[in-house]
């Protein structure tokens, strides 16, 4: 007697299409083969793809999502970079990322040897079609993004012409509790891939709760572009941790950097740098990107300290930006601020109209403010001096202050590389007096009464981080 039994359809879509077979009396149960997952990623994704929390994926050189395509990332997912292959992810102009996970669920993307190093795998890269002061091949308003990743296809341009009409307002998608670890690909001195890089991104993209560590290069570097970006966290990173450049004005809130005092980079390493553009020019839109509740920690726990002496400043403006910082606290370096009118259209200039700082602590730098002209003989020229750079620093009504020592700003642990700590103490000097009163912070910003990126057990940088 021969029988069969098939599974109901509802069954058979709850078991995966399980079927019961008794043939003379020997019954058994058949699953047919489940869906394989491609997860070498390579060359170009096309279509819509959604990578699985269930699997690790591998980035086999530089892949490009191209043609307007989603990448959608689920919670927890992996993404390594393959041993020796320079792998990255670039997302290019009018395509998006959807890489939306949790606390609980983080996207990782790090490097897949199983002892890592810093520049493992070459890194993220986001480009849109937002403004920018970057000219290309003549064309004012589009941009080659730096690190080898241009090809014949134009894959690694951002922005619009200035001759048509400009999207402030472009959409690249989600990054949200996202960790990105070991990146950074030098491929020429000075064009290098960061471990996140922003080309002409736009205002529509949402960055929030981005954990860059060990960066080759620089762990933020945004090109142009209007995104805003919030709990940014840069870790022991190799250069820079917040770059701006080519007419950036985005809004940061909410960011932290802890360095290694023993590795910085040839060109000189801050917690801040920023260009109008390589030349200094005057060239429009202007570099005008705001951060607020800011606290970064250079090499210096301690004046006795002295850590690689390629550690600088706290802050470059530099080649006529108009960078502003408002309510941030800067510790150990062996200068805070550095205003350097050096090359193009002295940054300088900008003071008082478009360059602010106020509302910040500078704790345990030396020399909190300084000022260089050098030789630039660019007009107009102003007759700044550091002297007076420090008045303005100083001035009563923008309420910021310097302290000899990290410990007067009064932060629980800043300085612990394993087990840091960034909260203000009670008795902190940060504990309050912030103010978003400026025309620069009215919209954008969240109003708190806290300096620096975290108020008296704050939580926020903590649970989908990894400091060790």
């Amino acid at each position: 007697m021969k029988k069969l039994f098939i599974c109901s359809a509802l069954f058979a879509v709850a078991s995966m299409g399980c079927r019961k077979i008794e043939v003379d009396g020997n019954s058994s149960v058949v699953t047919p083969p489940t869906t394989t997952e491609n997860t070498i990623l390579e060359g170009r994704i096309t279509a819509n793809r959604t990578l699985k929390a269930e699997f690790t994926y591998k980035l086999r050189g530089l892949v490009y999502v191209t043609n307007g395509a989603i990448l959608t990332i689920e919670p927890g997912t992996k993404i390594v970079g393959e041993n020796g292959k320079n792998g990255g992810l670039v997302i290019t102009r009018s395509c998006k990322i959807i890489a939306d996970g949790t606390a609980d669920k983080p996207i990782i993307f790090t490097s897949e040897a199983a002892t890592p190093q810093r520049g493992d795998w070459a890194g993220l890269v986001i480009l849109g079609n937002a403004p920018t002061n970057s000219s290309f091949n003549g064309v004012q308003g589009v941009g080659e993004i730096e690190g080898g990743i241009n090809n014949s296809d134009g894959l690694g341009l951002y922005g619009t012409p200035a001759t048509q009409a400009q999207n402030p307002a472009d959409n690249s998608g989600i990054l949200r509790y996202v960790r990105i670890e070991y990146a950074g690909f030098a491929f020429l001195p000075d064009k290098e891939i960061n471990g996140l890089t922003f080309g002409g991104v736009g205002n529509q993209t949402i960055v929030d709760y981005v954990q860059v560590s060990y960066a080759n290069d620089d762990s933020f570097e945004w090109f142009g572009g209007t995104v805003n970006c919030k709990h940014l966290i840069s870790f022991r990173t190799l250069d820079d941790d917040f770059d701006t450049d080519n007419g950036f004005n985005g809004k940061v809130q909410f960011g932290i950097s802890l360095r290694d005092s023993s590795v910085a980079d040839i060109s000189k390493s801050e917690a801040f740098e920023s260009d109008n553009d390589a030349n200094g020019s005057s060239l429009l839109p202007q570099t005008a990107a705001i951060f607020s509740n800011m606290t970064v920690m250079g090499p210096k726990e301690n004046l006795g300290n002295t850590g690689n002496n390629l550690f600088v400043w706290g802050a470059q403006i530099r080649r006529n930006s108009s960078l502003s910082i408002f309510n941030s606290v800067i510790m150990g370096y062996p200068n805070g601020l550095y205003i350097d009118a050096t090359k193009g259209v002295p940054t300088d200039n900008n003071i008082p109209g478009s360059l602010f700082a106020q509302n910040n602590i500078i704790a345990g730098c030396p020399n909190p403010v300084i000022y260089s002209l050098g030789t630039n003989t660019n007009v107009p020229l102003t007759p700044n001096t550091t002297a007076t750079i420090r008045m303005w620093f100083e001035t009563a009504a923008y309420a910021n202050t310097s302290f000899a020592n990290n410990s007067e700003a009064g932060l629980t642990a800043p300085f612990n590389y394993t087990n840091p700590d960034f909260n203000p103490t009670a008795a902190s000097a940060a504990v309050n007096g912030a103010a978003f009163t400026h025309p620069k912070l009215t919209t954008g910003f969240t109003s708190v009464g806290y300096k620096g990126a975290c108020a008296v057990g704050d939580t926020w940088w903590k649970t989908w981080t990894k400091f060790n």
